[in-house]
């Protein structure tokens, strides 16, 4: 499965930088010196073809975002047919976590959320990045979503090798 971890911003100065958005926890490991990247495959515009494969050659950070230079594109007018390309990475590239109360996105989707007592609640159709805390986006019956606060008071328990997430929700949480 592929996992997009970020997505190509404007050119940055004249000799090839773009800035990059990240949709990744780990941007110093994703977007390392000789990163390779995978492009998405439809990111093809008129005026240019993107490549399959993008390789980080110089990376440094500027107010927080990342400033890359890929091998190859050393000059903003060849950057700028890159822009609002999707930077990606293969899941079975990726290091598991070391703490056992951590996961990796894709872990988490498709699993079946169930009450502490085993009533089945939904499934996990998305998760968001909010600046607090995770948000599960959970599908409900009848094709509601609700927010759930990905934290150990609201998700005591994650159990990936039986396919589903214990959502002890307070009242109101699942209501419309």
């Amino acid at each position: 499965m592929l996992l997009v971890v970020g997505r190509i911003g404007r050119p940055h100065g004249v000799r090839g930088e773009v800035t990059v958005e990240v949709r990744t926890d780990e941007p110093e490991q994703r977007f390392a010196v000789g990163s390779v990247l995978r492009t998405d495959p439809t990111a093809s515009t008129a005026a240019a073809v993107v490549p399959d494969t993008l390789t980080v050659e110089e990376v440094r950070f500027h107010q927080g975002r990342p400033l890359v230079l890929f091998d190859g594109y050393y000059e903003r007018d060849l950057v700028e047919n890159l822009r609002n390309v999707l930077l990606l990475v293969d899941s079975d590239d990726l290091d598991m976590p070391d703490d056992p109360d951590e996961f990796h996105d894709q872990q988490l989707l498709g699993l079946s959320a169930v009450s502490p007592a085993g009533e089945v609640l939904g499934t996990v159709s998305r998760i968001d990045h909010a600046a607090s805390s995770d948000l599960l986006v959970l599908t409900l019956p009848g094709g509601r979503s609700a927010l759930v606060p990905f934290v150990k008071a609201i998700v005591p328990e994650v159990d990936l090798a039986g396919g589903r997430i214990v959502v002890d929700a307070p009242a109101g949480l699942l209501d419309l």
